[in-house]
C-alpha cells in the first residue's frame, strides 16, 4: 500500500480494521510520523505513542488551544485537560470512584449477568451477543453505580451511538454529538441538583460531596466526569466483550482451552485489549516544536497517537499479529499511559472477566454465525454494532460460576 496515495487512515468499517491494521504495519516501517491532508499529524510506534501519550508538557490533551481565544476544556473531563487541574480532578474523583467501590460491585455484576443470559431460551441456538449482554451490561451496571435509572438506559445508548459515530472529517456526526450532549448535560444536571438537595448511597452523591482540603467539585465538573463515565466506560466494555468473539475466530480452539481452564480468562482479555483495543487512538497537541522519530512537529499541531498500532510494534512484541494465551509481558497501550489511564480500566476487566466466565460457563460453543453480516463501527472506536452468534449449551465450567 502506497502511503501517498491516502490523505486519511483507512476507515475500520466495513472490513472490521483489517485495511487499517495492514495500513498501519507499512506505516510503523517506513513513515512512523506521518502529516495527513488535513494537516494532523500521526504518530504509530509503540516508544513515540507512549512519549505522545505521557508527556503532557510538549503535548497537552486540551484541544481547545486550537480553537477561539479564551475556549478552556470542559471542567471535569479528564481526557481533555492538563496538570496541575487534571491532578486535582482526579484526587476528588478517585476519592470516590475507589478500588473498593469497584471491587463490591462483583456480585451485582454476576447477578446481572446470569439475568441477562437467562433472557435467551434454554433451547436458543442463535442470539445477538451485543443486545443480549456486551451492550446491557455496563450500561446497567454505571446507571446503578451512579443512581440514575436503569430504565433510562435507551438514552444513554443514544448518546454513546453519536459518540462512536464520531468522524474527525465528517462535520454532520460532530454536530450530532453536540446535541447528545447537550442532552446528556441537561440529564446530569437535573440528577446532580437532586443528590445535593437529598443525598444518597450512590456515586453520584459521593462525587458531589468528594472533597480534598477543602476543594470539592463544582456541579460542572461533577457533570462532566459523570458523562464521561457514562459513556466511555460502557463503550468500553461493549466493544471489549464484541471483540472478544472476533479474536476467537481467528484462534480455533482457544475457547475450549480457555473453557477447561478458567486461570486463562484474564490474559484472553488482556490480548483481546492488545489486539483490538476499544480505542484506537488518542489525540493531542504540541506546545512547541518538537521532534518525533526524526520529524520535527510544528507547535500547535494535532497529534494522533495510534494505540492499536502500538499494540502491533514488533518492536514492543513478539510475533505481535498471533493470539498468544501466555504472552508475557503483555504491556499493551488500550487504557492508555501515565496520568491519563484509564480511571474506569478495573471496572472494564471486571466486568470482561465476569461476563465471559458466565458465557463460558452456559455455552459450551460460542462463534460469531456462519456467514452473518457483522456490521462495524466507523467511527472512533473499534468493534461492532450487532454480533450474531451460533451457540450450543454445555456441561458446567469447571469454576462452577
Amino acid at each position: 500500500m502506497n502511503t501517498t496515495e491516502l490523505t486519511a487512515a483507512p476507515e475500520i468499517a466495513p472490513d472490521g480494521g483489517a485495511s487499517l491494521l495492514a495500513w498501519l504495519e507499512k506505516m510503523r516501517a517506513d513513515t512512523p510520523v506521518w502529516q495527513d491532508e488535513a494537516g494532523a499529524w500521526h504518530v504509530f510506534r509503540s516508544a513515540d505513542v507512549r512519549r505522545v501519550s505521557t508527556d503532557a508538557q510538549l503535548f497537552s490533551s486540551d484541544t481547545t488551544r486550537l480553537t477561539s481565544p479564551g475556549d478552556q476544556a470542559p471542567p471535569g473531563t479528564l481526557l481533555v485537560i492538563d496538570p496541575p487541574e487534571h491532578r486535582k480532578l482526579r484526587r476528588l474523583v478517585s476519592q470516590a470512584f475507589t478500588p473498593k467501590v469497584v471491587a463490591d460491585l462483583e456480585p451485582r455484576i454476576t447477578e446481572l449477568t446470569r439475568e441477562l443470559l437467562a433472557e435467551v431460551e434454554p433451547d436458543a441456538t442463535a442470539f445477538d451477543l451485543v443486545d443480549v449482554l456486551a451492550y446491557p451490561l455496563p450500561v446497567i451496571v454505571i446507571a446503578e453505580l451512579l443512581g440514575v435509572p436503569a430504565a433510562d438506559r435507551a438514552l444513554f445508548r443514544g448518546w454513546a451511538e453519536a459518540l462512536m459515530a464520531l468522524q474527525v472529517d465528517d462535520p454532520s456526526t460532530g454536530e450530532k454529538l453536540a446535541i447528545a450532549i447537550e442532552e446528556m448535560e441537561a440529564y446530569l444536571n437535573a440528577q446532580i441538583a437532586d443528590r445535593r438537595a437529598r443525598p444518597r448511597e450512590d456515586l453520584l452523591t459521593r462525587l458531589v460531596e468528594s472533597s480534598i482540603d477543602g476543594e470539592r467539585l463544582t456541579d460542572e465538573e461533577v457533570g462532566n466526569f459523570t458523562a464521561l463515565l457514562l459513556l466511555a466506560g460502557h463503550v468500553t466494555t461493549t466493544m471489549l466483550l464484541g471483540n472478544v468473539l472476533l479474536c476467537l475466530e481467528d484462534a480455533p480452539g482457544v475457547y475450549e482451552r480457555v473453557r477447561a481452564d478458567p486461570a486463562l480468562v484474564e490474559p484472553l482479555l488482556e490480548e483481546v485489549l492488545r489486539l483490538r483495543p476499544p480505542f484506537p487512538r488518542v489525540v493531542r497537541v504540541t506546545t512547541a516544536d518538537v521532534e518525533v522519530a526524526g520529524t520535527v512537529i510544528p507547535a500547535d499541531s494535532i497529534v494522533w497517537a495510534w494505540v492499536v498500532s502500538a499494540n502491533y510494534d514488533e518492536r514492543e512484541f513478539a510475533d505481535p499479529e498471533r493470539f498468544d494465551l501466555h504472552r508475557k509481558p503483555n504491556a499493551h497501550a488500550a487504557f492508555g499511559h501515565g496520568i491519563h489511564f484509564c480511571l474506569g480500566a478495573p471496572l472494564a476487566r471486571l466486568e470482561g472477566r465476569i461476563a465471559l466466565e458466565l458465557l463460558l460457563e452456559r455455552f459450551e460453543h460460542l462463534r460469531i454465525t456462519p456467514g452473518a453480516e457483522v456490521p462495524f463501527h466507523a467511527g472512533g472506536v473499534f468493534g461492532v454494532q450487532q454480533l450474531p452468534v451460533t451457540t450450543t449449551a454445555g456441561e458446567p465450567f469447571p469454576s462452577g460460576g
